[in-house]
């Protein structure tokens, strides 16, 4: 009896231990300190950074997927590699899609619904002033948001000032009670390298104009792949009010360069909770950086919202009219 008393206690000692140190980390040596354990995402279960509207947020990324086109159709392991990554957010904002042929985004979204989940995209006509031409797009899932197709547009450019002018999606969140759900612009962007000091002087014009036109919305997230860093950034939109959520961080797969960005004014959209990111899907997949520049030479971004007007119950949202999946 008592050496089967000692097996039970010797096995709830271990599990203990086990969950300690599944979940907990001790953190210095000299000063200790235990603090919870960072977990991994997962397709099953996302955690942290990723978690999903469920939890009263919704997570709002921008991924410029480098020349998405038939190339990248045609390599499978990339392929279920991007849809992975897609899943992990509620909407994406995806730049340079680089195809003729107008079958890349709905085979890529029956590719990301493979495994049940219900994902939609809308998409930009063929933009640039060279012969090579770009999309933009929007990727979302229609359990957590709906989009308005009536109300997506192309920022008219009269003066030719931009190489590719922005993409505006109107999106509202579902769960909340519909007048109280968070409304939102997103204005996808892929500022010319070669022009880019020319630009993003123009950013903040295109702030107003997006907010001014006409639909009563307020909240404005200008995102994409803005080819210059946030220092190079603030100084051209702080006076719209505006700020860049991604900073002092590398945006680039090979970790060099701060490319993307979400910008917006954290006074208006008060639905900004404070948390933002760089996914970075080298170390999720523990890939070597010649498979991961298959993927991307671009990082994923991402910025987390209440899925509530102002932030918490009682607002009233901002309605988009005859808004669908």
């Amino acid at each position: 009896m008592k050496k089967s008393a000692g097996l039970v206690l010797l096995a709830l000692v271990s599990a203990a231990g086990w969950f300690f140190f599944q979940n907990f980390e001790i953190k210095g040596l000299g000063n200790l300190e235990v603090g919870a354990r960072e977990k991994i995402p997962s397709e099953a279960e996302p955690q942290g950074a990723l978690a999903s509207n469920a939890n009263g947020v919704i997570r709002v990324a921008s991924f410029n997927i480098q020349v998405f086109g038939q190339s990248k159709l045609n390599k499978p392991v990339v392929m279920d590699r991007l849809a992975q990554i897609v899943r992990q957010f509620d909407i994406v904002a995806v730049q340079e899609v680089r195809s003729k042929n107008q079958d890349v985004l709905p085979r890529f979204i029956d590719l990301i619904n493979a495994g049940g989940r219900r994902y939609d995209y809308v998409i930009s006509e063929r933009l640039g002033r060279t012969v090579s031409k770009e999309q933009y797009a929007y990727i979302f899932d229609t359990q957590k948001v709906e989009v308005d197709r009536n109300q997506c547009y192309v920022v008219a450019d009269p003066n030719d000032v931009i190489h590719r002018e922005p993409y505006v999606g109107w999106f509202r969140v579902r769960g909340p009670p519909p007048e109280q759900a968070w409304t939102f612009s997103l204005v996808n962007i892929h500022t010319d390298p070669d022009e880019v000091k020319d630009e993003i002087k123009y950013l903040g014009a295109i702030y107003r104009e997006v907010r001014d036109d006409g639909r009563n919305e307020d909240d404005v997230i200008i995102l994409g792949d803005f080819n210059i860093d946030d220092r190079g950034l603030i100084p051209q939109v702080q006076s719209a009010g505006l700020i860049p959520t991604i900073s002092g961080v590398a945006t680039n797969t090979r970790g060099t360069k701060l490319y993307d960005n979400l910008v917006f004014s954290t006074k208006a959209t008060s639905e900004f909770t404070g948390r933002s990111g760089v996914y970075d899907f080298l170390r999720e997949f523990n890939l070597p950086l010649s498979e991961a520049i298959e993927i991307s030479d671009h990082l994923p971004v991402w910025a987390e919202f209440s899925v509530f007007e102002g932030g918490q119950p009682g607002r009233v949202a901002t309605i988009a009219p005859d808004a669908q999946r």
